[in-house]
C-alpha cells in the first residue's frame, strides 16, 4: 500500500489546482481540474479561476468558451466544463435524494413535476429568459398553479415551479444565460443525462483527482448524498487504497507521483475548491492550528501558506482601487510576506484594481 505525507498531498493538489505554478491553460481546463467551480459568487469563481492561469483575468473568464454555469454538486451553483455536462448531470441525477423539504401546500406532485419540468425545457429553447419571463411562460403553458408565490424564500415567496428548478437543472433542461442588466437568466443547453454508471465513474475521479485521495464519507458530503451509498459507488469505481498520514483513503489507480515540493503564499477566493471545506482533506490537517477556530467555522477568503489554510483575507475596491487586508495566523518570513505583495498585485491584476495591502485583522465577519 502505498504512503502519502500530509506534504505530499499537498503538493500534488497545489500542483493540480494551478496554485503552485499558474497553468498554461484556458479557463475550462481549471474548471475541469477542479472538478467543477463553484460560482455561488460569480467574483469568486472568476478570480478563483484567474489565478490558476498564468496571466489571465477576470475577462478572460468572464468571456470563457466552453463553460456552463448551472446547478451543480450540493444544488449549488457551478461552472461545468459543457463537454462534461451530460456526465455530469447522470452523476448528480443519480444521487440519492431524501424526502421533500416542501409543505404539502407548497410542493408539486410527481406528474405537475413533470409536467413543469417539460414545459421549462420548451420555454427555455433557443432563449434566455429572466425569472419574471419564465414564470410567465409557465403559466401560459401549463396554467396558473405553477407561477402561484408559495415557496418561502428570503423573507418573500416565489412561485411554485422554483421548487424544481435545480432538478430542471439535472434533467438538462435550465441552466444559467447572460444577464440581462442586474437579472439572471435562463436557458435551455440541451444537455441529456448519460447513463448513471459511467457518469459516477467520471465525477468521483474528477474528484479524486481534484481532492484526493479521499473517502467515501467526504465525497458523500460533497455531494450532499448518503454515506452507504458513496461507498457503493467507491467500491465499483476501480480506485487504489493508500494511506495518508496513518489513515486509510482512496486514490486513482496508480497515480502516486508527488511533484517537487516548493512552498507558496496564495490568496484564495470564498468557496475555492482547493480550501473551501465541503467534501475536502480532513480539517485537522487543512486548518490546522489557530485556523481551526478562526476560518474553519465561517466562510472567509483563505490565506494559503504552503498548501494548508494560514489565515484569512478581505478585499475592498473603491474605483481603481482595492484595499486588502490579511489576518496571518502563522509567523511570515521575508520571502513569504515578498510572495504574499505578490499575490496581492496578483488580485488587482484580476479585477482591475490597484492593491493596496495591509496585515492585520480582518473585522468583516465571513460569507453567507
Amino acid at each position: 500500500m502505498h504512503r502519502f505525507t500530509w506534504a505530499d498531498v499537498c503538493a500534488r493538489r497545489l500542483a493540480r489546482h494551478g496554485l503552485s505554478t499558474p497553468l498554461a491553460a484556458q479557463p475550462v481546463d481549471v474548471v475541469k481540474a477542479m472538478a467543477g467551480t463553484h460560482a455561488q459568487v460569480m467574483s469568486a469563481a472568476e478570480l478563483g479561476i484567474a489565478l490558476r492561469i498564468d496571466g489571465a483575468t477576470r475577462a478572460d473568464v468572464q468571456n470563457a468558451p466552453g463553460l456552463v454555469k448551472t446547478f451543480g454538486p450540493r444544488g449549488t451553483v457551478h461552472f461545468l466544463p459543457e463537454a462534461d455536462l451530460p456526465l455530469w448531470l447522470g452523476a448528480l441525477a443519480a444521487v440519492p435524494t431524501g424526502p421533500n423539504p416542501f409543505d404539502e401546500t407548497v410542493r408539486m406532485t410527481a406528474e405537475q413535476t413533470e409536467e413543469v419540468i417539460t414545459a421549462i425545457g420548451k420555454a427555455l429553447h433557443g432563449t434566455e429568459l429572466t425569472v419574471d419571463e419564465l414564470t410567465d411562460a409557465l403559466a401560459s403553458l401549463v396554467g396558473p398553479w405553477a407561477a402561484e408565490k408559495v415557496m418561502p424564500a428570503f423573507q418573500d415567496y416565489w412561485p411554485r415551479w422554483r421548487t424544481v428548478t435545480h432538478l430542471a437543472a439535472i434533467r438538462g433542461v435550465l441552466c444559467f444565460g447572460a444577464n440581462k442588466g442586474r437579472k439572471v437568466t435562463y436557458t435551455n443547453p440541451g444537455a441529456a443525462p448519460a447513463p448513471a454508471a459511467p457518469s459516477l465513474r467520471h465525477v468521483l475521479h474528477s474528484y479524486i483527482g481534484a481532492y484526493g485521495p479521499s473517502t467515501p464519507q467526504r465525497f458523500a458530503h460533497w455531494l450532499n448524498g448518503p454515506v452507504k451509498w458513496a461507498a457503493e459507488v467507491f467500491a465499483s469505481a476501480d480506485l487504489e487504497q493508500v494511506e495518508v498520514e496513518g489513515e486509510l483513503a482512496w486514490n486513482l489507480p496508480g497515480d502516486t507521483a508527488v511533484p517537487e515540493s516548493a512552498g507558496c503564499v496564495r490568496l484564495l477566493p470564498y468557496f475555492d475548491g482547493y480550501a473551501y471545506r465541503v467534501g475536502n482533506q480532513p480539517p485537522s490537517l487543512l486548518y490546522p492550528g489557530k485556523a481551526k477556530e478562526r476560518v474553519l467555522p465561517q466562510n472567509f477568503q483563505y490565506l494559503i501558506v504552503d498548501g494548508t489554510v494560514a489565515g484569512l483575507w478581505h478585499q475592498r475596491k473603491s474605483g481603481r482601487r482595492v484595499d486588502i487586508t490579511v489576518e496571518a495566523l502563522v509567523k511570515l518570513d521575508k520571502r513569504r510576506r515578498a510572495e504574499l505583495d505578490q499575490q496581492a498585485q496578483r488580485v488587482g491584476e484580476i479585477i482591475g484594481a490597484t492593491p493596496n495591502l495591509t496585515l492585520g485583522e480582518v473585522t468583516v465577519g465571513g460569507h453567507a
